[in-house]
Order: structure tokens, then C-alpha cells, then sequence
């Protein structure tokens, strides 16, 4: 395997991952507004199996960007993968993150407000433009 297909695998899974930490926070937003039982018990479902989709994406995203710096260690010694590997550090505390709100949903222990939530759902969305930019543009 090249390591063009490493990167276009990597790539794929970065999506995939991405998926789950937008919509994961959508949905916390959906089911705090809600009062009907019979929905948040849905929510409840939808957000189990999202995370786990989101830790499949998540785990296969962080594999094949190690493996295409294991194909290609010269990328170590350049300072925008430093960079890059902070942000993504950051991702993976917000993913963390995400799963403990899963686990306080799914106990109805709501301790955000929809406000809050839809601030919280922007994260990704910075981090990925600063993730975008460095990969692409590759400042020194």
C-alpha cells in the first residue's frame, strides 16, 4: 500500500469522524429541548449508536494518519504537522468530551443548556479550518 492510499484513507475516516463530532452535539441540542419521554428515549438510541460510528471514524482516522507518518517520517520534522497534531490533540479531548455528555443523556442528567450546547457544537468546526489550512498550505 502507497502511502497516497495511507493519506486517502486517512482522509476518508477524518470525514467520517467529523461526522460524529457535528452531529453528536445536535442532537445533545434536539434532546434537551424535547420533553416527550418517547423522544428522548429515541435520542437516547440515536446518540449511542452515533458515538459509536464516531469512535470508528475517530480510531481509523488516527491509524492511517500514523501510518502515513510511519510511510513518510519526514513530515515529523516539519513544524505545521506540530501544529496540526495539537489541534487534533484538541479533537480528541472534545471527543472525549462528547462521550461523557452521551453518558450523562442517557442518565437524564442534562447539565447544559441548548445555548450551551450550540456553542459547544462550533468547536469542531474551528479546529477542523486550522487543521484544513495547515495540511493544505503547510506553513513553515
Amino acid at each position: 500500500m502507497t502511502w497516497l492510499w495511507l493519506k486517502a484513507l486517512h482522509v476518508i475516516f477524518v470525514v467520517t469522524w467529523f461526522a460524529g463530532l457535528f452531529y453528536l452535539p445536535r442532537l445533545f441540542v434536539y434532546h434537551a429541548e424535547t420533553v416527550n419521554e418517547a423522544v428522548r428515549a429515541q435520542f437516547k438510541i440515536m446518540e449511542r449508536r452515533l458515538l459509536g460510528i464516531t469512535h470508528l471514524g475517530g480510531a481509523l482516522a488516527l491509524l492511517f494518519g500514523i501510518a502515513t507518518l510511519w510511510w513518510v517520517p519526514a513530515y515529523l520534522a516539519q513544524a505545521w504537522l506540530h501544529a496540526k497534531l495539537a489541534l487534533v490533540f484538541g479533537l480528541i479531548v472534545y471527543h472525549l468530551y462528547l462521550v461523557r455528555l452521551t453518558r450523562a443523556f442517557a442518565a437524564d442528567r442534562i447539565v447544559h443548556s441548548p445555548r450551551w450546547l450550540r456553542l459547544f457544537n462550533e468547536l469542531p468546526a474551528l479546529l477542523l479550518i486550522g487543521i484544513v489550512l495547515l495540511a493544505v498550505l503547510k506553513p513553515q
